[in-house]
């Protein structure tokens, strides 16, 4: 976990805040949950880092940022990545590339069922995988 934490501060501190998407704007951000689609390349990653850095500066302990195509998840759990994250005072996380974790929407609806305190985004780009999830 201690490496994926250090490559999201890294991501955050090399992410730019001169231009940010006017849909950062138009996303209710104090939803429990929040699922952005759309195509690869279209600023998804950039969108979820751009909205970190701007709100949570000063309290990057209760946050984190993932992509689950990340080689950490070929030998560990979400699951218990988010229990783990949620004892530190986790309070807030962002998974880029959902679809790359098998069974994503069932492990996505047990961490909204089970950690009521945390708020959860996502991204996915495989429109293909998405519209066959079963929920």
């Amino acid at each position: 976990m201690e490496k994926l934490i250090e490559r999201f501060r890294k991501k955050i501190a090399a992410t730019d805040l001169r231009f940010v998407r006017s849909l950062e704007s138009q996303i209710n951000w104090n939803a429990r949950l929040v699922f952005i689609r759309g195509s690869r390349g279209t600023g998804k990653t950039t969108l979820l880092l751009q909205h970190i850095k701007k709100t949570f500066t000063d309290k990057l302990s209760t946050v984190i940022y993932v992509s689950l195509d990340n080689l950490y998840f070929a030998d560990n759990s979400l699951l218990d990545f988010v229990d783990t994250f949620t004892k530190r005072g986790g309070k807030y996380l962002f998974l880029d590339e959902v679809h790359k974790y098998p069974d994503w929407s069932r492990v996505i609806k047990n961490i909204y069922d089970d950690y009521p305190e945390l708020h959860v985004a996502f991204t996915g780009s495989s429109l293909l995988e998405i519209l066959n999830a079963r929920y």
